[in-house]
């Protein structure tokens, strides 16, 4: 994975890094944005994009969120009857409208 999308990011959700990234690879949750790790070209436009430094490269990111990106993928979140996976780009399928679990339980300091 060659870069996640940290705390910063959530009920921040810019989209600066939406509009910057070539692959489409980045993801609308409901509080938060995710990147695909198997889309993500390790351009690094998203990570100079965003406005909070929520983005890193994934060896400097906290490695609960590095773990959490790749779960918002793998695995089935609340209200879908399947894993996001890899549709090819986030305009194919438009926002998801949940997070995962530690996004959905994290609560602002």
């Amino acid at each position: 994975m060659p870069f996640v999308i940290g705390e910063a990011c959530i009920d921040y959700m810019d989209r600066s890094c939406m509009e910057e990234c070539p692959v489409d690879c980045i993801y609308e949750g409901n509080r938060k944005l995710y990147i695909n790790p198997a889309e993500c070209i390790d351009c690094g436009a998203c990570e100079l994009a965003c406005p909070v430094e929520a983005i890193t490269v994934d060896r400097k990111a906290d490695p609960e969120f590095r773990e959490d990106n790749k779960r918002f993928f793998l695995e089935v979140l609340d209200g879908r009857s399947e894993p996001v996976g890899t549709p090819g780009g986030a305009a194919k399928i438009g926002p998801i409208g949940v997070d995962t679990p530690i996004v959905d339980e994290f609560e602002e300091a």
